[in-house]
């Protein structure tokens, strides 16, 4: 069975990565009317209404994570070009400077620091990897500038919150993988797997996922084969065929794989090769959630992709707003919301949304407001512009979000269920169901 040559790894490049990602953005047409590249502008956390609300974006346009950042980015000019053509916030139009942290957590800090300290922002959208939001929220709260996640998922900010590392800086408009760990296990056991082997990347995200399966899914009765010597993986590997055997060689029933995108593929590629996937599930979950994903770990000699079969979770977006911005999305760039799209669009509402109520651009403004526009008391809105009006006639609102209602508790999380996804033959994925948490 003949498999598609692994591509080669890209080098880094040695300038800076917001320079870098202003050219590719620019090419691909993500900085739409309302979003400025790096460095337009001055002032934002301690701009006042004065030179409109300056927001951020530090997401993945390269990187182990770009095939899922990318489609995340879009969606930020819509947004901002919407509202700002019904009036901006607080009477004055939004910008929102863009920098790519390359999945990479010393790139999330530059990127970040640069946004807070430089650009003058009062609020970022991003990260998406746990661990470059790990790195980057540090510098958030020291500016006092509040950051959204619209995918960092990992429990640890949970238990830093807790701890009172954020001060209310920190949200995320995508649920813990406490939540995530708990649907995969369910999903195991519902299929008849009973003993099942883990792989995950080792960082932030694949670890605590890990931990937080391994318990899930001993607590429904399930044996994790290699849970006295774990499966983890260097982010920055090239090659896989250690870990591969490791995961899929004591023959267990279900391989769960928490992984990134290009790094995961190369694994996956690995095992399908040394003949290690026949006859065992493989189960992903929103790291590797892209149209391209099956097609980059390889193809049989028949023509179908190598991990046809494999299922997956990934948080779902069934909130009061998605049909409208599934119908803005199919207008504007032909496409339907892609995974954690809503999320990013929710995050960035929430910002706006956030400063119009508190009638200032600043961090510490939205900060104060955050929670009170998205849990509500107030009326339910599901438009960002309608949201606006009526936050600027001092009436209070509940936004309904795309990715879901998006009621923020006091640890910056949110609560959500999870869909379903399986890798058909031709590589396409298809959503097939849901598992709902109590």
């Amino acid at each position: 069975m003949q498999l598609s040559p692994r591509p080669a790894r890209s080098p880094r490049p040695t300038r800076p990565h917001w320079q870098r990602f202003s050219a590719i953005a620019i090419a691909a047409g993500l900085l739409g009317a309302g979003c400025t590249p790096p460095g337009g502008g001055t002032g934002g956390t301690d701009g006042g209404t004065a030179g409109g609300l300056k927001l951020g974006a530090l997401l993945p346009a390269t990187g182990d994570l770009s095939s899922i950042g990318q489609p995340m980015l879009t969606v930020l000019p819509l947004l901002t070009e919407t509202v700002n053509a019904c009036g901006g916030v607080n009477g004055q139009p939004v910008s929102i400077t863009t920098v790519d942290d390359q999945t990479d957590p010393t790139a999330g800090v530059e990127g970040m620091t640069k946004l807070t300290e430089v650009d003058k922002v009062a609020g970022v959208v991003g990260s998406f990897a746990s661990s470059v939001s790990g790195a980057a929220v540090d510098v958030a709260v020291r500016n006092q500038v509040v950051m959204i996640s619209p995918g960092s998922t990992s429990p640890i900010f949970t238990e830093r919150a807790t701890n009172g590392d954020f001060n209310g800086y920190w949200a995320r408009t995508a649920p813990p993988d406490t939540y995530q760990a708990q649907a995969l296990a369910k999903l195991a056991w519902d299929r008849g797997h009973r003993r099942v082997a883990t792989v995950v990347i080792n960082n932030d995200y694949g670890v605590e996922f890990e931990q937080k399966f391994v318990a899930a899914y001993k607590a429904l009765g399930g044996t994790v084969v290699n849970e006295t010597n774990p499966t983890r993986y260097d982010p920055k590997a090239s090659t896989f065929e250690t870990e591969a055997r490791a995961a899929f060689g004591a023959q267990p029933d279900a391989v769960a794989a928490i992984l990134y995108a290009e790094t995961g593929a190369l694994l996956l590629k690995s095992a399908y090769e040394q003949g290690l996937t026949e006859d065992v599930q493989i189960m992903l979950t929103d790291g590797v959630k892209t149209e391209e994903f099956p097609a980059q770990v390889g193809k049989t000699a028949s023509g179908d992709v190598a991990i046809a079969g494999a299922i997956g979770t990934v948080p779902g977006a069934d909130g009061a707003g998605l049909e409208k911005l599934a119908a803005l999305l199919q207008e504007k760039l032909g496409s339907a919301p892609g995974a954690f799209v809503p999320q990013t669009w929710d995050a960035a509402a929430l910002l706006m949304l956030a400063a119009q109520a508190a009638g200032e651009n600043t961090g510490p403004a939205i900060q104060s407001k955050l929670r009170e526009v998205a849990n509500g008391p107030g009326t339910p809105v599901t438009d960002v512009c309608e949201g606006l009006a009526a936050l600027a006639k001092g009436e209070d609102i509940d936004f309904q979000g795309a990715s879901g209602n998006v009621d923020i508790d006091e640890k910056g999380d949110v609560v959500g269920n999870y869909d379903v996804w399986t890798v058909q033959p031709d590589g396409k994925i298809a959503v097939t169901d849901r598992v709902k948490l109590q």
